[in-house]
């Protein structure tokens, strides 16, 4: 009898963005942005998402962008 061991290996995320080959993320493009919060309204962190470190970095500041434009709202109540 084999035992199951307690942490088995998660499949490897991929950054999203990489792979429909987007090199700048546009803070214009709502719809993209909002999978990458929460529903309260938070950005979700890199280890979610899968998202690369460069692009998690441009997701960052195209959602502040967003934010500060009133596309998209800080809070979520």
């Amino acid at each position: 009898m084999e035992r199951v061991s307690s942490r088995q290996k998660k499949k490897k995320r991929v950054c999203s963005f990489c792979v429909e080959r987007i090199y700048e993320i546009d803070y214009k493009d709502v719809n993209r942005l909002k999978k990458f919060l929460t529903e309260r309204g938070k950005i979700m962190p890199r280890r979610t998402t899968g998202n690369c470190a460069r692009h998690q970095r441009q997701l960052t500041r195209a959602i502040k962008r967003t934010r500060i434009l009133a596309l998209l709202p800080f809070i979520v109540e």
